[in-house]
């Protein structure tokens, strides 16, 4: 048997689905002394703190290292990828600020330098959420600042596409699957497109299918390869929550955009400023603290955001009732019919219709539930 390299025994082992992760993990820490032991499987296992075994199915991994390692890497090269271990050069130093960190990565693009900042909130966000997710990602972007988020729907995919839109705006998406799975089902046009302008990384092997497991993991990723953590719409029991945990746990800055407190997922983010993370309310109040050399009026950093007294007050509300229905969705908000009805203090009907009215004008927009946005 040719001597696998390191490398190879790092990729082949965390290639191998029948080895735990957190066996991996540990494994890929001792890479020599589990691959030249010896002894009996038990006695290594009880050294290296490993299950008897998932150490007798690493001993028995040993012999077809190359063969793993060489699989794996084709694989990732006909996804116009590349493998990367912790021995590598061009390995993510924020990655190795984890404990333990992933002892291997899988990368589509190329992983921008220079700041970033991470961004993740609900993937059942409201229009509230989305055209948050959009100005913060937006604006940071234009500032320079890499977007990284996890590839999921409502939030992630808001941040993402809105970086992506932005001329020479960049973002890194950090899966909870290989690269090679459709994940949520139909994002492979925007992992593409995020591939051409910053990366798609993944610490699972490139046809390994999401478990629920996977996405703590690939959460304390993205805040580690980000300066800071930015939430938007979290319910009480939220992933983004771990991710923000992480963050915290590094030393990095957590931002939280306030939402409503009518709602179940504004309960995360809102929690989270209770706790002490930084009020978002504007894309400079991340800037300058990422970075802290521009100018911080934010006019000068020209960030647009509907605030009361504003010069330009837009179009004239339209007259009568439907004028008071509109006033009771501010802009970026959602409201039911019965919530309206309630404040003004009159029959649903009544409400509905002239809400049918703004809808046919274009003042507001129906959303799935019943649900008015503006």
């Amino acid at each position: 048997m040719t001597t696998p390299s390191r490398r190879e025994l790092l990729i082949a082992l965390n290639t191998a689905a029948e080895i735990s992760r957190p066996a991996v993990y540990r494994l890929s820490r001792e890479l020599d002394r589990w691959f030249n032991a010896e002894g009996p499987p038990e006695l290594l296992a009880a050294e290296l703190g490993v299950p008897r075994a998932q150490c007798a199915k690493a001993l028995a991994l040993r012999e077809r290292a190359r063969e793993l390692a060489a699989r794996e890497t084709a694989e990732a090269e006909k996804l116009n990828g590349r493998i990367l271990t912790l021995d590598d050069p061009g390995y993510p130093p924020g990655l190795l600020h984890l404990s333990p960190p992933p002892p291997v990565i899988t990368v589509r693009g190329e992983l921008p330098d220079g700041p970033a900042v991470a961004i993740v909130g609900s993937r059942r966000a409201d229009a509230y959420g989305r055209e948050a997710a959009e100005l913060f990602a937006r604006s940071l972007a234009t500032a320079g600042v890499t977007i990284v988020s996890g590839f999921a729907r409502g939030i992630d995919a808001a941040a993402h596409r809105s970086a992506l839109a932005t001329p020479g705006g960049r973002t890194v998406a950090v899966l909870g699957c290989g690269l090679a799975v459709d994940y949520p089902k139909g994002h492979g046009p925007l992992a593409a497109e995020i591939a051409g302008r910053g990366a798609v990384v993944s610490e699972f092997p490139c046809r390994l299918i999401p478990r629920a497991w996977h996405f703590p993991l690939r959460n304390r990723s993205i805040a580690a390869l980000a300066a800071g953590t930015l939430v938007i719409q979290a319910a009480h029991r939220s992933g983004s929550l771990i991710t923000a945990r992480h963050a915290l746990d590094l030393g990095r800055d957590v931002w939280a955009v306030p939402g409503r407190i009518f709602d179940e997922s504004s309960l995360g983010a809102n929690g989270l400023i209770r706790d002490g993370a930084s009020l978002a309310q504007h894309p400079a109040d991340l800037l300058e603290v990422i970075l802290p050399r521009l100018p911080r009026s934010k006019e000068q950093l020209a960030l647009p955001l509907p605030m009361a007294g504003t010069s330009d007050p837009g179009p004239e509300p339209p007259p009568g009732f439907a004028g008071q229905v509109l006033a009771e969705i501010p802009p970026g908000a959602t409201r039911v019919a019965e919530e309206i009805a309630i404040r003004l203090d009159v029959p649903v009907d009544r409400v509905l219709a002239a809400l049918l009215v703004l809808e046919l004008e274009g003042w507001v927009k129906r959303l799935p539930g019943s649900i008015y946005g503006r």
